[in-house]
């Protein structure tokens, strides 16, 4: 179970004439669209030759499939894969054999496409009917939390598809110090952000303080830029930068990105006790811009200490 996950669609689920009325259609776009962009991404099929399909005027694309469309694009929710068949796909039926292929090279959380598609699929769990997806184990199993242990390896496989596929990441734990052995790991999940073009934007977030009774070193800056110091070579090794940020205080921990937020109760901290677990949950979209305005230095909610940019 992951808090981000990623779809397959067949071009028939935008066709108004899938849908045996107008009425249908616009009630499970809706649902589609809901999910969407509160936790998936889209596989945009052959390098992009899918999202290609709906440029022509061959086919009445639903309006509410249109919308579903330039949310995708505008929020970056489309995430191209390579070619699977030898040829383009030149109708629904090949277009769901192309996702299908794909997902085996790199899995998919499930396969939408129309009632007509789905009958050629019949035998394939992966694929599940717009109109029926309350019957698909994929799609009803999906859940805003999930259950995992604090080490790297779990934290790696829940977040891989976030960090390849955000645009921007606001790390924020009030303790996190890149010298200390249990925050040593952060930096190989930044890493993973390395290779992509813009390069996504990386910000860190903590407060000014290592004990709450004393605050004496809230104004060194120059202390502040040797702790990060560990992180200045992977950074500029992967091609990343990223701008610390030094506030007065808070206390929660989150991961803020443009596709998800997550709240992290021990932060990305991790351990050599396997038996240490942690829940992340996914944030609202309200909650979790809000909680991006929070950390605004222009938002004024806390009083900001310094701030600078790592390599």
């Amino acid at each position: 179970m992951m808090l981000l996950s990623e779809f397959g669609l067949v071009p028939d689920v935008f066709d108004a004439a899938s849908y045996s009325s107008e009425e249908l259609a616009d009630v499970h776009l809706r649902q589609l669209k809901e999910a969407l962009i509160e936790e998936g991404v889209v596989r945009n099929l052959r390098n992009g030759e899918w999202l290609q399909t709906f440029s022509g005027d061959t086919r009445v694309w639903h309006r509410r499939g249109k919308e579903l469309l330039k949310k995708l694009k505008t929020q970056n929710r489309l995430r191209p894969s390579p070619p699977c068949l030898s040829n383009t796909p030149t109708d629904d039926r090949a277009w769901c054999t192309e996702a299908l292929d794909s997902h085996k090279s790199s899995p998919l959380r499930g396969i939408v496409a129309s009632d007509a598609t789905c009958e050629h699929y019949r035998k394939e769990p992966t694929v599940a009917s717009i109109t029926k997806l309350a019957n698909a184990p994929w799609w009803t199993s999906r859940s805003p939390s999930v259950r995992l242990s604090r080490t790297l390896a779990d934290y790696e496989r829940h977040l891989a598809l976030v960090l390849a596929s955000a645009n921007s990441a606001m790390l924020i734990d009030p303790h996190l110090d890149p010298r200390q052995r249990r925050y040593g790991d952060v930096i190989t999940l930044l890493e993973g952000m390395r290779g992509r073009t813009p390069v996504p934007l990386i910000e860190v977030h903590r407060v000014c303080y290592f004990d709450t009774r004393d605050k004496r070193n809230q104004h060194d800056i120059a202390g502040w830029q040797n702790m990060f110091q560990p992180w200045v070579a992977p950074l500029r090794e992967a091609g990343l930068s990223a701008e610390v940020f030094i506030w007065d205080d808070f206390h929660d921990r989150y991961i803020i990105t443009d596709l998800i937020g997550i709240v992290l109760p021990n932060g990305l901290d991790t351990t050599a006790d396997a038996n240490a677990l942690t829940t992340w949950s996914r944030l609202g979209r309200p909650q979790r811009d809000d909680i991006q305005r929070e950390f605004d230095p222009a938002s004024n909610r806390h009083s900001l200490r310094g701030r600078f940019k790592l390599p």
